[in-house]
């Protein structure tokens, strides 16, 4: 199997690239901007590096050549996701694994949530619910992955999943537990095809996160 990572420089990116070549036997092209030289270290047979920007559908589209699943480790809006659902389309990939933030769908509830949208802003009435729309309607095997505030902590790969729907409650969550999460829907160990996950910490329905 062969994986594209878009993004793959950033914190999350970084994580599941070390998941995915410890964990499985699959390929990776690590997608990004100066990923050649911010990730020359991830160079080896399993691995390709290629410079690029989101925007430049045609380089992506370039590097699809024999992969089967994508994964944007980024929360990108309407004008990044648009082209991408496209240029997978194109493409022939279907499977695509995208982050995206929660109360897209006004789903925050409990003590969550007045700190939440304090500082977020009312999310539903921005653009992140048409870029999540546009892999909704699409006709990939997508997951929607709905993060909460974000820390690290080494070791700690907790996960509390919610589908579209039910309440979101969790204050927070690690990036290590969305890497391996991530890593899991790639790998088949969690099982979830066209659908909107919430992801958060088990045991944090908190007013906010532990960290502020």
């Amino acid at each position: 199997m062969k994986v594209m990572i878009l993004g793959a420089a950033g914190q999350i990116g970084r994580m599941v690239t070390a998941d995915v070549l410890a964990q499985t036997k699959f390929d990776l092209v690590l997608y990004g901007r100066n990923v050649t030289s911010r990730l020359a270290d991830q160079q080896r047979d399993r691995v390709t590096l290629v410079d690029g920007t989101f925007e430049e559908t045609d380089k992506i589209k370039a590097n699809l050549a024999g992969v089967d699943a994508v994964f944007i480790a980024f929360v990108a809006g309407s004008d990044i996701m648009g082209p991408l659902v496209k240029t997978l389309d194109d493409a022939g990939v279907k499977r695509f694994i995208a982050l995206s933030i929660p109360d897209i769908y006004q789903e925050v509830t409990g003590p969550f949530q007045q700190w939440y949208r304090d500082n977020t802003g009312l999310v539903w009435q921005g653009d992140l619910p048409k870029a999540a729309a546009i892999v909704e309607n699409s006709d990939l095997d997508y997951v929607l992955l709905r993060i909460t505030w974000l820390y690290n902590r080494t070791g700690n790969t907790k996960v509390e999943v919610t589908k579209k729907g039910e309440p979101f409650v969790d204050a927070q969550i690690t990036r290590e537990a969305v890497a391996q999460f991530v890593t899991d829907l790639l790998d088949g160990k969690q099982d979830y095809h066209r659908e909107s996950l919430g992801l958060g910490e088990p045991g944090t329905n908190w007013r906010k996160p532990s960290f502020y």
